[in-house]
């Protein structure tokens, strides 16, 4: 695969590692470095063959971004702000959230913190760059979307990148299945990825667009070439529904959908989906709270510090009241363990607003001593850059005294 590997399948989702193999490296913020994140993605297994399958892959694309200093002589960060925002008059946008300086109109990101809406602080994942790290504002939003509608060329007749390049970005290079919640509300009849667009067709018209999100922020932008029509939606929320109805509702009155209440349809797809997260977190209570409250093993068993090749280590502490669980190199993702079932314990992170809590399951040697350990999260709604699922934990020698 690495011989193989070109820059276009960077841009593709297509490499065969599941979706969001990696984040944990970048999300919640850590210290890692560019260079150990692209160290750590060698440890990865592959979950489908190379360019046989798609998968959302946001490390990839911050290694596209690392090609700048090769290929520019300078940063992604400075590329971006010198070779596209200046020339465009993108006044206020900025490379990463470091970038912003003093100014002070700047939206402050919110999500739901068990139950209720709450103000949270800035992820600053400036470790992921290319990847969504860009703060911009509406009106310069629009500015990039019409230069996209006329195929790169700008104001003064001069081109930020030519029509074959655009056509380039439009064309389909990874298939993907149409969902069914899409094929009713679009009558879609196909759907890819292009390089840095989602793509299909909506009553009649092919569909550019693309979503994305980082902690308490999200955003949705679309554009509909035949019609010269670009809508941007950004929301300092993670509540998808009202984001894409907003989105929908304004879609629909250009490409000529039949008229119906977008909010209704989203609430009710929206409900299913939060149902069927709500049902599997109650059976979990249920299972939990029935658990024994000990595990097979005495708790200084299980503690210790644990490796895993790309994350790296996590310490787990005994202390008044049990074990708990701190991962190294971010000061978020630290929580409580709660015996479960077996050698299965819950992780109830400290920070509520990772929505992320998570199963951890150790193992034992033939010798009945803790060998390793590895994670899954609960809820089937947990985001997809929680790829707990990808960590296998060894469990490291004690120190001599």
């Amino acid at each position: 695969v690495t011989s193989q590997f070109t820059i276009r399948d960077l841009l593709t989702h297509r490499s065969g590692l599941g979706a969001g193999a990696g984040d944990l490296m970048f999300y919640p913020e850590t210290d890692f470095t560019r260079a150990e994140l692209i160290k750590g993605l060698r440890y990865l297994k592959p979950v489908a063959g190379f360019r046989a399958a798609y998968g959302y892959d946001n490390a990839l694309y911050m290694i596209a971004g690392e090609l700048m200093p090769a290929l520019a002589n300078m940063s992604w960060e400075d590329f971006v702000e010198q070779r596209i925002f200046q020339p465009l008059g993108m006044d206020g946008c900025a490379a990463g959230y470091d970038r912003l300086g003093a100014r002070a109109n700047v939206a402050a990101p919110h999500t739901m913190v068990e139950g209720s809406l709450t103000t949270i602080p800035v992820e600053n994942i400036a470790l992921i760059g290319a990847a969504g790290t860009i703060n911009c504002s509406v009106d310069a939003m629009a500015k990039w979307l019409t230069v996209q509608l006329a195929q790169g060329r700008m104001a003064g007749g001069k081109h930020l990148f030519s029509a074959a390049r655009s056509d380039d970005m439009w064309s389909v290079h990874t298939p993907r299945q149409v969902d069914p919640v899409s094929a009713s509300m679009t009558r879609a009849h196909f759907k890819g990825y292009g390089l840095g667009w989602e793509l299909q067709d909506e009553f009649g018209y092919k569909r550019v667009m693309h979503t994305g999100g980082v902690p308490g922020v999200s955003t949705w932008v679309t554009m509909i070439p035949e019609l010269k029509l670009g809508i941007v939606v950004l929301t300092n929320a993670d509540s998808n529904a009202a984001m894409e109805a907003v989105g929908h509702q304004i879609l629909d009155a250009y490409v000529g959908a039949p008229r119906r209440d977008v909010v209704a349809l989203l609430q009710a797809a929206f409900r299913a989906r939060d149902d069927g997260a709500a049902n599997a977190a109650s059976k979990h209570a249920e299972r939990l709270a029935a658990a024994p409250r000990d595990p097979p093993l005495a708790l200084p068993m299980y503690a210790g510090s644990y490796l895993d090749p790309w994350r790296g280590a996590v310490d787990i502490r005994r202390d008044a009241d049990g074990l708990v669980l701190k991962f190294s190199r971010t000061t978020k993702l630290e929580g409580r363990l709660t015996p479960f079932a077996g050698n299965v314990f819950v992780v109830r992170w400290n920070d509520r607003s990772l929505n992320a809590d998570a199963y951890v399951r150790f193992a034992q040697a033939f010798d009945g001593t803790i060998e390793g350990m590895t994670m899954r999260a609960i809820s089937p709604e947990t985001d997809f850059s929680f790829d707990f699922h990808d960590l296998s934990f060894q469990k490291l020698p004690e120190a001599s005294p």
